[in-house]
């Protein structure tokens, strides 16, 4: 039976002071697997800054706060191969989610996606864009220990898009072990006190009204991104399998900030279908992230055949109801070529350009669409960054510019001695 969080789950809004930047409401979340037992728990509070254009082209600063009509439909409770998802509704239209994925020892937060609707229009008065709009950032939670509480009682937050999201008076634990919170706390950085005594980060008073101007929101610095974990892919066809794909898979979004998602094996299926002269193998990555990659193979009557990837599309959903944040395609790729019947290496760092808002950089790569037996791969044509010969581009560069260093003192030598029998011969 899947996770539910139906009228077990715990909502609890608490209005905090009378006016100020922190009026705003607590909320806190239960969610409950099938055996009515704790299995994701979060108390938090949040509002948002944006900037919106109106009809007149100017832009104005708006406050989206929580309401008491919030709901939490479609949270998850996750498991070792499923993300654990905590998800709001409030307001008219708008949500907000974050997905945690876990390790054999801690979880962290994967990222986070926030739709607010422009048809609000006590919050976006005078919109020239209507509807909803999502944004998609990058959680800088670090790994927390299972069975650990994350807390964090300071001011944090995520700029994206003309979108402040701030937080605090965080308490969450992912993947609750034995339906029990976790008595042991990890604290966020801010919360860690100094030798030097720390002064909270302070924000100018905010009134309610949806066309106040708004003061700075305090800044965090970005998380390095790991390299994404490698997966192993693939597909059959009956009861032999078609097509081999190890890869790590990591997606470059440029928004204001580029965002970086790297692909969870754990959380990806992979489907698709395989043929003589074209295969398709497409991942979903927890239904929201799907990309297909389309491989082909040219001179399919001649003698000497290769296949090479050729299209590559990725879509990007909500996860909370489905819909499609972004989409991007790019059919015109000639990459990962190799003879038909061996398969394509590279482990370096390779980039595929989807659009110029998209890019796909990929991992030790192994890919094998076409031709597989025994359900292994054939011997692999590697790419050149993993060649033996690639060492020598810096050295015959190194001799060609000291060849052209010793060419040009030899012809300044030779002008010179020109110039003195010139002036011997006078």
């Amino acid at each position: 039976m899947a996770p539910r969080c139906s009228s077990a789950c715990l909502l609890f809004l608490l209005l905090l002071g009378s006016s100020g930047f922190f009026q705003s409401y607590a909320v806190e979340v239960d969610v409950k697997d099938a055996s009515n037992a704790t299995c994701l728990y979060a108390k938090w509070m949040m509002k948002f800054l944006i900037k919106y254009e109106t009809n007149s082209s100017d832009y104005r600063n708006t406050t989206l706060n929580l309401s008491s009509s919030l709901t939490h439909n479609g949270s998850v409770c996750g498991n070792d191969t499923q993300a654990a998802l905590l998800a709001v509704q409030f307001g008219e239209g708008h949500s907000w989610s974050v997905n945690f994925t876990k390790t054999n020892e801690t979880y962290q937060g994967d990222f986070i996606t926030f739709t607010y609707n422009t048809n609000d229009t006590a919050v976006f008065p005078d919109a020239k864009r209507k509807g909803p709009i999502t944004i998609i950032v990058k959680d800088t939670m670090r790994p927390v220990q299972l069975n650990n509480v994350f807390v964090c009682h300071n001011t944090d937050s995520f700029e994206a898009e003309n979108v402040t999201q701030i937080f605090w008076n965080v308490t969450v634990q992912a993947f609750v072990q034995n339906g029990t919170i976790g008595k042991k706390e990890s604290r966020c950085r801010a919360d860690i006190p100094t030798s030097a005594p720390t002064v909270p980060p302070t924000i100018a008073n905010v009134t309610t009204a949806s066309t106040t101007t708004l003061s700075p929101a305090p800044t965090t610095a970005p998380k390095p991104v790991e390299n994404p974990d490698t997966g192993n892919y693939s597909l059959k066809s009956g009861n032999k399998t078609c097509l081999l794909a190890t890869v790590g898979l990591q997606l470059n979004v440029s928004q204001d900030k580029p965002l970086l998602i790297n692909i969870n094996p754990k959380t990806t299926v992979a489907d698709g279908t395989c043929g003589n002269t074209t295969a398709i193998l497409r991942l979903n990555d927890g239904n929201s992230t799907l990309i297909g990659f389309t491989f082909v193979v040219k001179n399919a009557s001649g003698s000497v055949q290769k296949f090479y990837l050729k299209e590559v599309n990725v879509t990007l959903l909500n996860r909370l109801n489905g819909s499609v944040i972004s989409n991007a395609d790019n059919n015109n790729f000639s990459k990962w070529d190799a003879f038909l019947g061996s398969s394509y290496m590279c482990r370096k760092e390779q980039t595929l350009e989807i659009n110029e808002n998209l890019q796909i950089h990929t991992f030790n790569l192994w890919i094998q669409p076409f031709l597989v037996k025994a359900d292994k791969f054939a011997t692999a044509e590697e790419c050149f960054a993993d060649s033996e010969l690639n060492f020598l581009i810096p050295i015959a560069v190194g001799m060609a510019l000291g060849f052209l260093i010793v060419l040009v003192f030899i012809s300044y030598i030779i002008g010179r001695r020109k110039s003195r029998t010139g002036y011997q011969s006078v």
